[in-house]
Parts: structure tokens; sequence; C-alpha cells
């Protein structure tokens, strides 16, 4: 517990000093990517918050630009301005750099080719802004501390994309509409399925999975990071095996103070016999299949408060409806009354929360 939160610390502390200074390594990019291969023939890929000299995503991009099929690849660079008074330097300019597949060495074809920018190269600049317009598919590792503004730059501009974040970036709101609204879903690897980040060695190294790599690289791992994309997948099509029974097994799963529904604390927990609302933990995002489940909402009950369980919260909870329960293959469960309190022969989790607390609460007489 202590490595995570150190290696939390890391993360928040970039976040808070706008000093994202964590790089993708070689293999989790080619462990992601590899998914995606048939959406590169001859389109152009944009990553614009890379440094082609020592950006790994560039790097697979340059080695693996034939096999790909790719049309072109444009890298950018951002500079930070220093705007001081006192500082009679000139500021180091933004540049970006396009590769078609020239058979030349690659820091020569760089240095050679880098074209500088007016501006620093910031993603939100002009400047940036006419090439993420030329590209296809932005593929790259932007900026924790400003990842809302740049999905909603890539959904204003209708980009392709395949991106690194936070897992908390699913529950931002402008994030999570765009999941509920099947306009984008998370990547193939998630959590320790990414291995960690090489950061400067300003960056002191923290936590038990924190180390120096053969090349000199210091790495940290803060396993908390996933891949957010709106390239299809084989994963979102993938059908959760639901193996428990709600019937029998009420106890289990406490319905909530404030909304119609009943908590689930894991994904593998979710019953199969069970028509209404569920709330489930937010890593059920990366197993989501869109025709299985529908995603109700985020959070909050009908007092717009957090879902609560006799008055206490369960960290964020997503509430979903399984969309393939049928009532009718549930009709003759052992647990299921053979009249229901309203009358009609129902399987008991077809009934409303108010027909259910009737039906197990004992009558007086």
């Amino acid at each position: 517990m202590m490595a995570r939160n150190a290696t939390n610390t890391l993360l928040h502390n970039a976040k808070k000093a706008k000093n994202d200074e964590f790089y993708t390594q070689f293999s989790d990019i080619k462990r992601e990517i590899e998914h995606y291969t048939k959406y590169f023939k001859d389109k152009v890929v944009y990553c614009n918050c890379d440094d082609p000299g020592v950006s790994n995503f560039f790097n697979y991009f340059f080695v693996n630009f034939e096999r790909l099929g790719l049309k072109k690849l444009i890298t950018v660079c951002y500079k930070k301005q220093n705007y001081d008074l006192f500082n009679a330097e000139e500021s180091e300019k933004g540049f970006f750099f396009v590769y078609s597949g020239e058979k030349e060495e690659k820091h020569r074809l760089i240095k050679d080719k880098s074209v500088p920018f007016e501006g620093d190269g910031d993603f939100r600049s002009n400047e940036s802004i006419e090439l993420l317009k030329q590209s296809d598919i932005v593929v790259t590792n932007p900026p924790f501390s400003l990842f809302r503004e740049y999905v909603d730059q890539l959904v204003k501009y209708d980009r392709k994309f395949l991106i690194i974040g936070n897992i908390n970036a699913i529950t931002y709101k402008e994030i999570f509409k765009l999941i509920k609204e099947n306009k984008a879903w998370l990547g193939i690897n998630l959590g320790r399925g990414i291995s960690g980040f090489i950061v400067p060695d300003h960056y002191e190294l923290y936590g038990t999975e924190a180390r120096i790599d053969g090349s000199g690289n210091r790495i940290v791992s803060p396993n908390n990071c996933l891949w957010l994309t709106n390239l299809d997948n084989f994963k979102r099509h993938e059908y959760i095996n639901l193996t428990k029974s709600y019937i029998g097994s009420e106890i289990e799963y406490p319905p909530y103070d404030n909304y119609e529904g009943i908590n689930v604390n894991k994904t593998k927990d979710i019953p199969y016999d069970y028509q209404g609302a569920m709330g489930v933990p937010i890593t059920f995002l990366h197993k989501y299949n869109p025709d299985q489940f529908e995603i109700i909402k985020f959070r909050k009950g009908d007092d717009e408060k957090d879902v609560s369980i006799a008055g206490k919260y369960p960290y964020f909870r997503i509430l979903v409806r399984n969309k393939q329960y049928n009532c009718d293959l549930f009709e003759n469960a052992k647990s299921t009354p053979d009249v229901a309190p309203n009358g009609v022969t129902l399987p008991f989790t077809c009934l409303s929360r108010d027909e259910r607390v009737r039906y197990v609460t004992p009558q007086k007489h």
C-alpha cells in the first residue's frame, strides 16, 4: 500500500506542476498496438506529444512503418517557453517532423527534416491543430494534467485515437459520457498490463516495482493507467461469463438507499438472474461489452448524491443493466414464489424494489 501511495503521489505531483514527464516504454506500446494493426494501412499517424529523438511511440512507428503500411508519420515536440522579463535568452521553439518511409538513419533524418514552429508546439496551438487535421489516427501518451482537454480536442476534430491515461480518467464526466455513448472504450491493457514509465533523473524511484532497466532507464510502475481508444478491439465483444445467482443470495447484494438497484462488489460476482440496475466497480469497464450490458449512469442516486448502502458509500459505482436478461427464462426458478405480491407469476428479480421488500418483510397479523 505504501508503494502504491508513493507512485500515485508522483503522478499527482506531475499533474499539479503541469510537468508530465512520464515516458512510455517501447514494450508497452508494442503490446497494445499489435491488437490494432489492421487500422493503420494507408493512414497518417500523429504523435503530437512526442520528441522523435526520444519518443518510443515514434520509434515503434518508425521501425514498423512498412509492416503497418503507413502513409505518413507526423510527430510534434513541445518546448516549454520561458517568458521571463529577466531572461534575455531566446526560448526554444517546438518543432514537428514528418516521416514518409525514407531509407535513411533516423537521427540524421530528424536533424535534417525537422521543421520549427513559430510557437512552442503545444497540442492546443493553431500550428499543431493544422497537423491534427491532416492525420487519421492519434497515438501517444498525452499530459495527464490536460487529459480532459486533450480528448475533447480529438472528439471535436473527429479523429481516431489510441492514448494512455490514468485509470481515474474514466471517472471524469466528459470521458465517462463518451464511454456511455459508445464513442470511446478501454483498450486491451490496463493496470499491471502497462508495465511502467520511464522518468527523468530528478524523479525519485519509489515502490517495490521501481527499477533501472538494462539501458539505464529509470522506471516507476504506478499500475493505475489504461489505454483509451475508439478503435474497435476484440475485448469489448467478449461476453462476461455470469455464474452467480441473485436468487437465494440476496444478502450478498444489498440494495441502495437512494436508487433502485443492488450493489455488486466485483465484476465476477454480477448475477445472471437480476433484471434491474446494478452498481459495479469502475474496473468493470475493462470487461464491458455493449451488447451484453447497458450503462445507465455513474455514481449518483435519485437524490444526485453518491449511491449509498445503509448510510455508507462504496467507492464510485457504475450503474448498469443486463441487456440480455429475460424474465421468462427464470419463471420456474426454485426461489420464485408461485404468485408474486402484485398477483403476477414472475421471478423474484423481476419485481420492483418495493415489491421485493413487501415479499421478504414478515407481515404482522
